[in-house]
């Protein structure tokens, strides 16, 4: 029962990123809710794109380091490519994000998200942040 609620809520989280999608054109914002939840479950590629210094300072937990995997994304990404995957950078106001979604996106990705608040909002919210 507990794996089929997971599922659930993997498959509502996917719909609702892909709904944002389709009506603004442009990467859906994943909430900061539905990001851990999605975290909870297992159901999620996470790309941190501040660089690998500030990765090792402190990362949203289980993201990998865009600089760090750039050459070689499609290792780290799942064989599903309509899979969620969220990248995120520093703040509301970082762009950087948008290299590690294109990057997706040409892999074939189609269930691509970004998550805002970044890490300055994810500290700011009380969560735990992993280092190195």
């Amino acid at each position: 029962m507990k794996s089929l609620l997971s599922l659930l809520i993997a498959c509502a989280v996917t719909l609702t990123v892909q709904a944002g999608a389709a009506k603004s054109g442009k990467v859906a914002d994943i909430s900061h809710e539905n990001l851990k939840q999605a975290i909870a479950d297992g159901s999620i590629t996470l790309i941190d794109v501040n660089g690998t210094k500030s990765y090792q300072i402190g990362h949203i937990p289980g993201a990998v380091d865009f600089q760090a995997v750039s050459a070689d994304l499609k290792s780290v990404l799942p064989e599903d490519k309509n899979a969620l995957v969220v990248a995120y950078c520093g703040n509301p106001n970082c762009g950087a994000y948008q290299r590690a979604v294109t990057a997706a996106k040409d892999l074939g990705y189609t269930n691509v998200a970004h998550y805002s608040k970044g890490i300055d909002g994810w500290k700011k919210a009380g969560e735990a942040v992993e280092k190195g």
